[in-house]
């Protein structure tokens, strides 16, 4: 697994080091302010007794591949369905997309974003987070194929897409793990769910001692992962229903580790975060859980429309309840010029008077909201994001992030100390309650990102460091288990190459391994943040000496005009 994780990492450094340029959020609003920042959003066995994120590592090639095919057959779908509306767009003029790009002047003027009711969102967690599921989705079997149109569902009318594809060839689950996983259904039904949920725990032990395949010498350690996330989400909605949301995140994560391309499996750990009121990261998982819906074959409206509902007010309850920065989203068509930024933040200072101490947009854009996100339209509409901060630091260090390649966060000036016990507790103050939150508000809305597939990734891991170098460990597990999901789904949400793969594989191998406690290596992330760390230190070399460098001229040209001054008088 060492191995795994050391392969081409040194390059990868090189290479993006050698292209990096040199860098130059719980308490309620009042009504009336809450309003005021919503209106700113238009509308093998083995493997099995490893830690499930073991098989992952081992998925990741087959990921990327799998993805690319999805996403290569959900791409000539929609050529075929859209065939004559594409004919009908060539035959009209160039103007037809000059009238797609708004003025900005009309695009600042943004739609409100109506309230949404708790009882909408108990109503999408009954149909779809709650629901009692009988068939198990396979990564590599069923993921990537159409659905089919038996129900799974006793309880509520959502049918078609949440039952798993009945093929003849799908592996044979052995018989004992298939009477525990019924009876355990049965207890749930009976809403006897402190029962089921060990019931649950029962499954996934014969699980790992190889009961999962009624073959199992002919096993696949992707099968058996699919089985492992099948019980690990039946555990999310267990816990869930208990009002035990700490015991359900842990099993959240696994669940997508074990199997990325299962939708629900995304929306119940959004749900997690809502009971835990972490509701910009419960918004990114939403959106994903939509995406993932698409991407494998997804087709009833109905069901994409329930999550779309879901991630907008995970977004909108993000908002309220944020003091230290508000935003405001507008639509773009083509990419911003700085007059064109400098405009919506003209725009932003007038709307938000209280958030002006500095003034932060995205760059970067391709942010995407619910009340607009059409994947099957290629890109969807795409926003950019300006931040209003109270606090001056904490937005120049957010813009200064969002500009590197390889992120870290590298405050510390002095790249060959070590942080003191009291700078580790400070900077994971900062860090874990001011940067991070915002971090997850921003990838809320963007599904992928611009430099490294791995971004926002990275950061968490290295905030795991910090919290194991305080020795909290429960928390560190936590997050290297979150930090791991989204690793185990980054092929299926966007293209990546060569490089961010191996990068990928590296991060995966070593966050298993720390939380296995295998191997005192120097981890990945930690790697890379010693090279944010001594970049900013020579950054900062630079910048003093040019500051200095320019005091010596102005001195220099001072002393030269006074003596020409006494030359004169004499």
């Amino acid at each position: 697994m060492e191995s795994a994780s050391n392969t081409g990492f040194e390059n990868i450094i090189n290479k993006v080091c050698q292209n990096e340029t040199s860098p130059k959020a719980n308490a309620s609003r009042e009504p009336t302010v809450a309003a005021n920042k919503l209106n700113d959003i238009p509308e093998a066995l083995q493997e099995v007794k490893k830690h499930p994120g073991e098989t992952a590592v081992e998925n990741v090639i087959e990921r990327i591949k799998m993805a690319k095919n999805g996403k290569e057959k959900q791409s000539n779908d929609l050529d075929r369905a859209g065939f004559k509306r594409k004919l009908e767009s060539e035959e009209k003029p160039a103007v037809k997309k000059e009238a797609r790009m708004l003025e900005l002047d009309n695009q600042l003027a943004t739609m409100p974003l109506p309230h949404i009711p708790l009882k909408s969102l108990m109503d999408v967690e009954v149909k779809l987070v709650y629901i009692d599921e009988e068939e198990i989705t396979y990564e590599f079997v069923g993921s990537m194929a159409s659905t089919s149109t038996q129900s799974t569902c006793r309880d509520v009318e959502i049918v078609d897409t949440l039952s798993a594809p009945n093929f003849s060839f799908l592996p044979q689950i052995d018989k004992w793990l298939q009477v525990a996983l019924k009876d355990a259904s049965t207890c749930y039904r009976q809403k006897k769910y402190a029962v089921a949920a060990g019931q649950f725990r029962t499954a996934l032990e014969l699980c790992s001692k190889g009961a999962a395949l009624g073959k199992p010498f002919d096993a696949s350690p992707q099968d058996i992962s699919s089985i492992a996330s099948f019980i690990e989400t039946k555990l999310v909605t267990c816990y869930l229903r208990m009002r035990k949301p700490d015991l359900a995140l842990n099993h959240s994560h696994r669940s997508i580790i074990l199997n990325p391309t299962y939708f629900l499996n995304h929306l119940r750990q959004a749900a997690v975060f809502r009971w835990l009121e972490r509701y910009s990261e419960a918004a990114r998982s939403a959106m994903t859980a939509d995406y993932v819906y698409w991407l494998s074959g997804g087709s009833e409206q109905h069901i994409s429309k329930l999550i779309k509902l879901y991630w907008q007010a995970m977004i909108e309850e993000a908002i309220t309840r944020e003091e230290s920065f508000s935003v405001m989203y507008t639509p773009f068509a083509t990419k911003a010029k700085a007059d064109k930024i400098d405009k919506m933040k003209e725009a932003f200072a007038k709307k938000h008077p209280d958030y002006v101490e500095y003034i932060y947009t995205d760059p970067h854009g391709l942010h995407i909201l619910p009340q607009t996100a059409d994947w099957a339209s290629l890109p969807p509409q795409q926003y950019l994001l300006t931040l209003g901060f109270k606090n001056k630091d904490v937005g120049k260090f957010l813009e200064k992030m969002s500009s590197k390649k390889l992120p870290s966060f590298s405050e510390h000036r002095a790249p060959f100390s070590p942080l003191t016990r009291e700078e580790s507790v400070r900077h994971l103050e900062t860090v874990g309650k001011q940067i991070l939150p915002i971090m997850d508000f921003i990838r809320g809305t963007k599904l992928t990102e611009s430099f490294s597939a791995c971004s926002g990734v990275i950061e968490k891991l290295q905030y795991a460091s910090l919290l194991s170098r305080l020795q909290r460990v429960k928390e560190q597990s936590q997050v290297i288990n979150q930090a791991m999901a989204e690793l185990a789904t980054v092929p299926y949400l966007q293209d990546i190459s060569q490089q961010d793969a191996e990068l990928l594989q590296s991060l995966m191998a070593d966050a298993m391994d720390t939380l296995e406690g295998r191997s005192d290596k120097e981890r990945v992330w930690n790697k890379i943040q010693k090279v944010g760390i001594i970049e900013d230190f020579l950054y900062h070399l630079e910048d003093s000496f040019l500051k200095t460098k320019k005091l010596r001229t102005a001195r220099r040209q001072k002393m030269k005009m006074k003596r020409l001054q006494s030359v004169q008088q004499h």
